[in-house]
């Protein structure tokens, strides 16, 4: 999965609207959309996706959308 894919994934998992305005850059966490709900959303994806187990203190280590990519593709 390319890293435009990633991050149109990554958004309709937690809702972004705007998913032009996202780039590997984005601090996701600084997101509005973010949440408690959203580290779940996205430990749901990653197995969906990438059938990977990962759990809420990868997500807190990665600090921009390009760092959950590199997780995923690690």
């Amino acid at each position: 999965m390319e890293i435009k894919e990633f991050i149109e994934k990554f958004a309709e998992a937690i809702e972004v609207d705007n998913v032009e305005a996202l780039t590997a850059e984005t601090e996701f966490q600084e997101l509005e959309e973010w949440s408690s709900l959203s580290v779940m959303l996205i430990i749901a994806f990653y197995d969906e996706e990438f059938d990977k187990q990962i759990g809420e203190t990868a997500i807190e280590g990665c600090k921009t959308i390009e760092d959950l990519y590199k997780l995923a593709t690690a």
